[in-house]
């Protein structure tokens, strides 16, 4: 097995969703590391360091929130959620702890493998966070000059508040992750109160408006209802 390949560590007791998830990764060129608990994932985690890791909640010991709290102590290894738990708490539960993305049970082979190649790209665009200010981030004709603070769409420049601008510029830095609105209105205003999700989707529906988005047709920024938005990367 190549040595450059990627570490996924899937932490999941269900064997044929195990097996599946085994074969799928592999498939696409990624060296697996199994786990079915809580404590036997944070085991191979701590022994094999993967770069990326596909958590069940449901786990037998500890609920695999347990697993996330305990490394975001120290780590910052992107871990996809993949749970039958579709409830919007647990969702925002996940997010608010650290987890990169969620995707609940059933779930499409290619969407999933679409999410771990996002997470994986977004650790490399955090790796050269320095570099940011003074470079450019691109997603399809989407083009943000983060030196100059300006978007353009094509060859045309889209003017937006500071406020826009700021949300924007967030949503770049992580994108393909899910970010929930608490963690987006505490980035942007630093505070949070009863109004701020509002605020925030006023922002967002001005966004949209000046970025051209029409009922149906793709966007540069998707939103889950109830969670947060999510920055599309381009594939």
């Amino acid at each position: 097995m190549s040595n450059n390949k990627y570490k996924v560590l899937i932490i999941e007791d269900e064997q044929n969703i195990n097996n599946l998830l085994d074969t799928l990764m592999q498939a696409n060129g990624y060296q697996t590391i199994i786990a079915t608990s809580c404590g036997s994932g944070l085991m191979m985690y701590a022994s094999h360091r993967p770069d990326i890791v596909i958590l069940d909640l449901g786990l037998p010991d500890k609920d695999g929130i347990s697993f996330l709290t305990e490394i975001r102590k120290t780590d910052f290894t992107p871990v996809i959620v993949l749970s039958a738990r579709s409830d919007e708490k647990d969702k925002v539960e996940a997010l608010n702890l650290g987890a990169n993305d969620y995707v609940t049970k059933p779930f499409g082979s290619e969407e999933l493998v679409a999410r771990v190649r996002s997470a994986l790209r977004t650790v490399l665009y955090q790796a050269h966070d320095s570099e940011l200010p003074t470079g450019k981030f691109q997603t399809g004709d989407l083009l943000i000059d983060y030196e100059a603070r300006r978007v353009f769409i094509g060859d045309e420049e889209i003017k937006l508040t500071q406020t826009e601008y700021n949300i924007v510029d967030l949503l770049s830095r992580h994108p393909g992750k899910m970010l929930t609105y608490s963690f987006i209105v505490k980035e942007v205003w630093g505070y949070n109160d009863m109004g701020s999700t509002k605020r925030l989707q006023v922002n967002m529906a001005n966004i949209r408006k000046k970025f051209g988005v029409k009922p149906g047709k793709k966007s540069f920024i998707i939103n889950e209802l109830g969670v947060g938005y999510r920055m599309c990367d381009d594939e």
